[in-house]
């Protein structure tokens, strides 16, 4: 999309070039009025041609010959590249559309009891929670600059704490989500959320081939922490960007976000007055 914009903004600047020419040219040659001789070298560019005004000097054909030669590639040159923005927007809008539904289903399925899972373990619960206390009435940009000052938080997760079985169990239910999510092509969309899949399925196989996860040595407590840092932090960002698309485009589906905020200790479904 950027090369697009850039060959769009370059073919424009030749264009407007000529037309300024052109209009100059034929002002000066043509002895025509300024509205006459923008209107002459418009019709010239596009080769639309109505006859009703054609150059009488030969300075004025020879600029004309100009103007039709150089400026009909460059206007053919706007018109390619303006479709091919405007059918690469409707492509980048469909694939985001998928790839926000299949974060819904990994969030539905998966995302949020994890996280949820996860915040038992963080010394800072209380203060996260009281950061991400998301409302109905927030907008993207309200996630945006929740992002932002985010991004030096610790995510610290105490493998002491936390309910490690708990992880395992949910992370083993889920395998087989986890392996058709990172098949899917979409994610491909967008490498946060793949990298997102691959930390939770790191943590899984961590979890899993260990016999078990209590009295572990401090040296695999620390390792383990790594891991859950890693995927809560992850999961954190990652939970943000959805619930500020579904702000955006679905808020039936963000109110029931909210009600369901991962963060929350005492979130619930029920809606109550």
């Amino acid at each position: 999309m950027d090369q697009i914009r850039f060959r769009l903004r370059i073919f424009l600047a030749v264009m407007l070039a000529m037309l300024v020419m052109g209009t100059v040219g034929f002002t000066l040659a043509e002895d025509l009025p300024l509205s006459d001789a923008v209107y002459f070298s418009i019709v010239t560019v596009t080769t639309v041609g109505y006859g009703d005004i054609s150059p009488k000097t030969d300075l004025g054909k020879l600029l004309a010959i100009f103007l039709i030669l150089g400026g009909v590639g460059t206007f053919m040159g706007v018109v390619a590249n303006l479709t091919e923005m405007l059918l690469s927007s409707r492509e980048r809008a469909a694939r985001e559309l998928k790839l926000y539904m299949v974060e819904g289903i990994f969030f539905s399925e998966l995302g949020s009891d994890l996280l949820h899972l996860l915040t038992q373990g963080d010394p800072g619960r209380e203060d996260l929670a009281g950061e991400i206390r998301v409302k109905t009435d927030w907008t993207p940009a309200d996630f945006s600059r929740l992002q932002e000052r985010l991004v030096g938080y610790g995510y610290e997760v105490a493998p002491a704490v936390v309910d490690l079985e708990g992880i395992r169990r949910l992370l083993a239910q889920k395998t087989s989500l986890l392996l058709r999510l990172l098949e899917n092509p979409v994610i491909s969309e967008d490498d946060g959320f793949t990298e997102c899949l691959r930390a939770v399925f790191h943590l899984k196989d961590e979890l899993y081939h260990r016999r078990g996860l209590e009295n572990l040595p401090g040296s695999d407590a620390a390792h383990l922490s790594g891991d859950l840092r890693r995927v809560y932090r992850q999961l954190v960002m990652q939970w943000l960007t959805y619930a500020g698309h579904l702000s955006q485009r679905h808020p039936y589906l963000f109110s029931l976000a909210v009600r369901l905020n991962p963060f929350d200790p005492q979130r619930d479904a029920v809606v109550r007055s």
